[in-house]
């Protein structure tokens, strides 16, 4: 499958197909159950041309779980929910307990015991983590897998993806920001979410596939996931998530749109 909307902003990597499956997807990149890793490499695995799987073991940490919507995998978090809050936020070193868990994990990783100690700071406290995750899409009840594979890999007669998702520069996510409402008088087509990265190709973008009016969700403004695949993806890329009912309405209107005119034109190098 081709998108007319990925040639013209002549995208550097290939546009993704997501979809939640039933089956294992044969030949897919699948991480081992109990690795740990930033469930945002399989992300880009899909971006960079080979497909890619998870269940809800084979997400790299429980962030990735969640992030992919298979439940509320925090529950597993090291310190339970309220551990999760305090990592993501100012810490878990005012405890007893958030002490102890953190000297074990420290013999796993320095670097995860510090932050589960003082806290990532990405909230200013962990009731706002709690109020942040209790407002999230949680669904218990989805498939076994979530796949990724290059959208060029989905022939036809296949059943459409779920999702299309782009790697894009700030100059591609304008373009499509400015796509995206093209053909609605509204302006809210777009949303940039908090979140993790695996949530705004995943979690977030399903839920906003099955409301009456799906928004694209643009992602990789997670600092923990830009790192993570700051080097196959490269230091300016966001991702941009589209449900499939807005991809194909996008790509209707691609042909019509200000994609012929200058000041695009202009913007892209051609005039």
């Amino acid at each position: 499958m081709k998108s007319v909307i990925a040639e013209t902003l002549e995208l550097a990597f290939s546009p993704v197909a997501i979809s939640r499956v039933g089956e294992r997807p044969a030949k897919a990149l699948q991480f081992k159950e109990g690795k740990r890793a930033c469930a945002m490499y399989l992300y880009a695995c899909a971006a960079q041309g080979r497909a890619a799987v998870a269940d809800r073991a084979t997400c790299g940490c429980v962030g990735g779980a969640a992030g992919f919507g298979f439940g509320d995998a925090f529950q597993n978090f090291p310190g339970g929910l309220r551990g999760f809050c305090g990592f993501l936020s100012s810490g878990n070193a005012d405890t007893e307990e958030g002490r102890a868990v953190g000297e074990r994990l420290a013999a796993r990783s320095a670097s995860f015991a510090d932050n589960y100690l003082h806290g990532e700071g990405y909230k200013r406290s962990p009731e706002l983590v709690r109020q942040w995750h209790d407002a999230l899409p949680f669904a218990e009840a989805m498939p076994a897998f979530v796949s990724f594979r290059p959208l060029a890999e989905v022939g036809e007669g296949e059943p459409a993806p779920e999702l299309v998702s782009f790697v894009v520069n700030a100059d591609q996510l304008s373009a499509l920001v400015v796509l995206a409402n093209y053909a609605t008088p509204r302006s809210d087509r777009v949303t940039i979410p908090f979140s993790s990265g695996c949530q705004s190709v995943g979690l977030l973008a399903f839920a906003e596939a099955a409301s009456a009016y799906p928004r694209a969700v643009v992602g990789l403004t997670d600092l923990s996931a830009r790192k993570a695949v700051r080097r196959s993806l490269g230091a300016g890329s966001l991702t941009f998530t589209m449900p499939w009912k807005l991809f194909c309405e996008m790509e209707e209107n691609a042909p019509g749109c200000f994609f012929q005119r200058h000041t695009f034109r202009e913007l892209m190098g051609r005039e």
